[in-house]
């Protein structure tokens, strides 16, 4: 990298950002930083099941110590899944959000917020148009606070949507992705304007 002493990069999340199902060194911010700075530190805040709200309350537990050289954001698809409402989900977005610059000692351009992955497009989603419909106005709203704020917003969730014509892309539960599909969204990353002034 630069020089600096330790490239430390905070992921915050969900399942999506530990990588339920895959390996530890499949996830995908593991595969990032491997990429950026093979000597770089990852740490994680993020947990299944974890809606916006119980990562508010993961971030004040876990008390993590910035700055840090990049941070990512995917959070949502639990606030979806549990029928929270877009009022809730908003608010607490944009205080992550908000938060995450912060980590990333103010600095905008290390921080980017990723899109929720689109669960219809896997045997245990069924295809529901509903679930994709509803998936599709939370990251409306996601990647408005983003835009607003000037924090980069990645969508992976057309590599989601493939999920069903591409097994390959969908882990053995059926459910979360796989290792391949997390590989994907690493490489739009590292494509993405997000990491080249690191």
């Amino acid at each position: 990298m630069d020089g600096r002493a330790a490239f430390r990069y905070l992921a915050l999340g969900d399942s999506y950002t530990i990588g339920t199902s895959v390996h530890a060194d499949e996830r995908w911010p593991k595969l990032l930083i491997d990429r950026l700075d093979g000597d770089g530190r990852i740490e994680y805040v993020a947990k299944r099941g974890w809606t916006t709200q119980d990562l508010i309350e993961g971030i004040e537990t876990a008390d993590p110590t910035g700055p840090y050289a990049l941070v990512s954001l995917l959070i949502g698809v639990n606030d979806q899944y549990d029928g929270l409402g877009l009022p809730a989900f908003t608010r607490c977005f944009g205080r992550l959000l908000s938060q995450a610059v912060e980590y990333a000692g103010g600095d905008k351009q290390r921080v980017f917020a990723v899109s929720i992955p689109d669960y219809a497009y896997t045997p245990q989603g069924r295809g529901l148009k509903r679930t994709s419909e509803e998936i599709a106005r939370f990251n409306e709203v996601a990647s408005r606070i983003a835009l607003r704020n000037g924090v980069a917003y990645l969508n992976v969730t057309p590599i989601s949507q493939r999920g069903l014509t591409d097994p390959d892309l969908v882990a053995a539960d059926g459910l979360h992705p796989s290792a391949k599909q997390y590989r994907l969204w690493t490489e739009k990353v590292l494509y993405s304007h997000v990491v080249k002034h690191l």
